[in-house]
């Protein structure tokens, strides 16, 4: 098997530019997934941000984790856990309105830090989506247009921990799933490793690397680009040893985004539209139930929902 792709973000600067494209075009059709280094956020903010999240578990949610582990027996069980996951997380919200100054138990450097980080990340992810139009052939800012609906896209950060599990075997870090929205930027740890993806079908390591974000695309993508690029499953093996750091941000489409494959992908395909067009709130509510669940029937299940409702997803903008 093909080694896991890692980009050098510099090289899109010289003379590499053209085999660099190539190499995020082979990622986005064969991985849905690949590794950024050399990307423009600075290591020593990166290690800033690492140093406090890793705090802020320790003082804040590390014993609250231990409490829940021990209300329900999870230290004993016997046979393999499929209704939760050993993870200990909080959520930021920053676009389209933050909600970074309401989370409780954030120290102020933190709150100031993470609000930055959030910051670059979403020049990063913006910088992206224009390098996935260009490999497309789509128009710049295409898809991040098609991401905008009234308000602008939605964006968030999901920060977990991992801690040591006496149990792997039986209990996920996190259970296997794709990700619903448009493009993930993920900060990982560097010493402790979990996270695998499907590709051809194994399960294959995203090597931990420093300063690193790993990229990958959530299903909306795979929609707008007609599956020429695919959101893949991917999950979190809990370890026996190490507490795991994963920083997660979603850039999506807004809530009321109208999202459908666009018409110049479908014009080059023989199998023309092989997705619905469909209100990306929508696609969440059936997101909900069926996350641990594969992608293709909640697409059926929204081809069915607008037949039987005779449902204009266009109306609703």
């Amino acid at each position: 098997m093909a080694s896991f792709p890692v980009i050098n973000m510099e090289k899109l600067n010289g003379e590499e530019r053209a085999a660099t494209m190539e190499m995020i075009k082979d990622a986005c059709e064969n991985w849905g997934f690949f590794e950024l280094v050399k990307h423009g956020i600075s290591p020593e903010f990166m290690d800033t941000v690492e140093r406090l999240t890793k705090e802020h578990y320790r003082k804040c949610m590390e014993q609250g984790f231990k409490e829940m582990v021990a209300n329900k027996g999870l230290e004993a069980v016997q046979s393999e856990i499929n209704d939760l996951d050993w993870e200990s997380t909080f959520f930021l919200r920053h676009l389209p309105i933050s909600n970074i100054a309401e989370v409780p138990d954030l120290e102020e450097q933190y709150r100031n830090v993470m609000k930055e980080f959030a910051a670059q990340l979403e020049k990063l992810a913006e910088y992206l989506l224009d390098l996935l139009c260009e490999n497309l052939g789509l128009d710049k800012g295409y898809l991040k247009k098609a991401f905008y609906g009234s308000k602008g896209p939605t964006f968030g950060t999901k920060v977990s921990n991992y801690p040591p599990c006496p149990n792997p075997e039986l209990i996920k870090g996190l259970r296997a799933h794709t990700d619903a929205g448009g493009i993930i930027l993920l900060f990982q740890d560097d010493k402790v490793s979990g996270l695998q993806l499907l590709k051809d079908g194994e399960w294959v390591d995203v090597p931990p690397m420093r300063h690193s974000v790993v990229i990958n695309l959530g299903d909306q993508l795979e929609v707008i680009t007609n599956g020429k690029y695919k959101s893949v499953m991917h999950r979190v093996i809990a370890q026996t040893d190490g507490n795991r750091m994963s920083i997660a941000s979603f850039y999506n489409p807004g809530s009321d985004a109208v999202i459908h494959p666009a018409p110049e992908l479908v014009e080059r395909e023989e199998n023309k539209d092989l997705y619905p067009k469909f209100v990306f709130e929508d696609y969440m509510k059936l997101y909900a139930g069926l996350k641990f669940q594969a992608k293709e029937p909640r697409f059926e299940a929204l081809k069915a929902m607008l037949k039987t409702t005779n449902l204009d997803p266009t109306a609703a903008v």
